[in-house]
């Protein structure tokens, strides 16, 4: 494996850390400013490079680019980045369903006391 081969590799991957503040929100249509709120709100909390600047993966630029639409259509920073994170949260719920049905499992009922 050459150097670069391992740096295509990283740009396959969802989540490496491969665009600057600047980049990302030329990319998504938005303002720096936008970004540091969603961080603020802990929705997404980008990785540091060595000298401290913000570094986006792919999978944060999906995430930020929900919160904004939502944003655009007139909610508040604070709830969108809730509704995303719930959003997010229903999505995994639905996949480990979907999952434990392909699996053969059936629900059991809660034991009573």
């Amino acid at each position: 494996m050459t150097a670069h081969d391992s740096f295509d590799g990283r740009l396959d991957d969802d989540d490496y850390p491969a665009y600057t503040m600047g980049r990302a929100a030329a990319m998504l249509g938005t303002t720096q400013g936008f970004l540091r709120a969603i961080g603020e709100a802990r929705l997404i909390t980008p990785l540091r490079s060595e000298g401290g600047h913000r570094r986006y993966s792919r999978y944060q630029l999906r995430i930020a680019a929900r919160a904004r639409e939502l944003v655009d259509q007139g909610t508040p920073v604070e709830a969108a980045c809730r509704i995303v994170v719930l959003e997010d949260q229903l999505e995994e719920a639905q996949r480990i369903n979907a999952e434990y049905r392909r699996a053969g499992g059936t629900p059991h009922p809660p034991a009573a006391v």
